[in-house]
């Protein structure tokens, strides 16, 4: 439940808990639910399905990685990043709030870890900090996902009223066109991404184009992490190539990563 992540923007994936439930379109092709749910029959998924922490010695993991942290520094050239929660959400209602507790005292002991929390319910996240949230803890990354603009207009509003040292939006999976506000507060980071696995929905080559040109021209810091399949990457939708011919091309994440022969994966100036 907690490793080194092969997700390109993390360094390590902790789960505190597993479980969950569907809140928007985004989670329709859960992949947390097919593998816990589905395959594994670890924990039921849904309204009334179950919570389950994970071991002690999962709990254990990101204190060994803190204690490495130095090294891994001077090794990758920045703070290991830790994506919490991959298999749950960290303000879900249906959550022990010990739990909570417990993990955020985690995250205090921890200091030298970039934890990354992303939640769909960001509705929720004020009166679930810890009382000492302050102006944010140092070492927390706050994010949301946000698929189409309806729930980027609904989440961002909320998310950028939390004092954080770094907010986020994970356009990921990419199901409509999302335009940044021109003017106002707008997010430090943005990750975007097509939809993966079975049943795969479509993301347009051009939605991702017009995300990262509003990044660069408001200052926000694109990384695209995956077109999720073949039939989205621009290399087949608009050259006309074959699956077989584009991965030859561009194999970098699921689909092939590359906007225009070019990778963006930019992360935010945390300091």
């Amino acid at each position: 439940m907690g490793e080194n992540s092969k997700i390109e923007w993390c360094d390590h994936t902790f789960n505190p808990w597993i479980g969950c439930q569907k809140v928007s379109p985004g989670c329709d092709n859960c992949y947390a639910e097919a593998m816990m749910d589905h395959r594994y029959k670890r924990v039921q998924w849904g309204p009334h399905g179950e919570r389950q922490r994970t071991s002690d010695q999962n709990w254990k993991k990101p204190i060994q990685w803190n204690a490495q942290a130095r090294e891994f520094r001077k090794e990758n050239g920045h703070r290991p990043r830790v994506f919490c929660a991959s298999l749950a959400d960290v303000f879900d209602n249906q959550v022990d709030p010990s739990w909570r507790d417990d993990l955020f005292a985690l995250i205090r002991r921890c200091k030298k870890l970039d934890w990354l929390v992303l939640t769909k319910r960001p509705e929720n996240i004020e009166k679930m900090l810890p009382s000492d949230w302050g102006d944010g803890y140092s070492n927390v990354w706050l994010g949301t996902t946000a698929e189409d603009q309806t729930r980027f207009d609904f989440r961002w509003k909320r998310l950028k009223k939390i004092p954080a040292v770094i907010r986020f939006i994970s356009y990921e999976p990419a199901l409509g066109p999302v335009q940044l506000p021109s003017n106002g507060f707008l997010p430090d980071w943005l990750i975007s991404g097509g939809e993966s696995g079975a049943g795969a929905r479509t993301l347009k080559p051009q939605w991702v184009r017009d995300v990262i040109a509003d990044c660069r021209r408001l200052g926000v810091s694109p990384f695209h992490k995956q077109w999720g399949s073949y039939r989205n990457n621009p290399l087949v939708v608009e050259k006309g190539m074959t699956a077989r011919e584009a991965q030859q091309i561009d194999a970098e994440g699921k689909g092939g990563g590359l906007v225009d022969g070019k990778l963006v994966r930019e992360f935010p100036d945390r300091n």
